[in-house]
């Protein structure tokens, strides 16, 4: 029975959020400040999430070595950096959007190539 009372729950919530953007003015920016509030939030859970995978698998990342250790260290940051461009750079021309997926490949090759060798190892 809960499970119908949440479900019922969640509509009401969707449908109040909706009410608010339609019917209230300058509803679209409360939508603009809900969609921000959101996102914040789990990019929050993300880095949260990264925190403790980091300290779970400190070892793990320690016995890389150096090199190894820089390379992931790039290519995450690589991606990051990227990934906030995101808009940007779809929006910049065609060479943009090739210079983004080249990056974005490039990153998650980097990443995965050391993951491959170290389990090699």
């Amino acid at each position: 029975m809960t499970g119908v009372t949440t479900t019922i729950r969640n509509i009401l919530i969707v449908c109040a959020i909706a009410a608010v953007i339609a019917f209230v003015p300058e509803g679209g920016t409360a939508a603009s400040v809900i969609g921000a509030a959101i996102s914040l939030a789990f990019l929050g859970s993300l880095g949260w999430v990264a925190s403790i995978l980091y300290r779970e698998h400190r070892d793990s990342i320690y016995l890389l070595g150096d090199g190894r250790r820089a390379i992931v260290y790039f290519a995450l940051a690589v991606l990051a950096v990227t990934l906030t461009a995101t808009q940007r750079m779809w929006n910049g021309g065609p060479l943009s959007e090739i210079a983004w997926l080249v990056l974005i490949g490039l990153g998650v090759y980097a990443v995965a190539a050391v993951i491959w060798t170290s389990r090699e190892q």
